[in-house]
């Protein structure tokens, strides 16, 4: 069931992060911004799909700790856009918590495929 909600979680995330991206600015500096966050933020939901097509437990384990790296990547460049004011506050502290939630989750699920034989 938590794989499931994980990867349900992570999809709804990345439709946030696009739809982030489209009230960005489409000046030079949206434009570079828009890229690192939309491809780390979608890549999260990606990798942990491809991570329930794993050939063996390393395999799955490798696609899961990818995808916690985007999840810490995403959340560096949420807190960057909040940071240089991009987009108003109010908008950025929830998804910049969902952010951490799922980084956690993908964290206990990678020490707990580690864990278990």
């Amino acid at each position: 069931m938590q794989d499931r909600d994980i990867r349900e979680r992570t999809y709804q995330f990345s439709i946030r992060i696009v739809r982030l991206c489209q009230a960005l600015d489409e000046d030079r500096i949206g434009r570079v911004l828009m890229s690192q966050i939309l491809r780390a933020g979608t890549g999260i939901g990606a990798n942990l799909e491809e991570g329930q097509a794993a050939q063996s437990k390393k395999d799955f384990i490798s696609k899961v700790s990818i995808a916690r790296k985007e999840a810490f990547e995403a959340h560096y460049w949420l807190r960057l856009l909040r940071g240089c004011g991009l987009i108003p506050e109010d908008r950025m502290a929830d998804i910049i918590d969902e952010c951490e939630e799922i980084a956690k989750v993908l964290s206990a699920i990678v020490l707990s495929a580690k864990k278990n034989p």
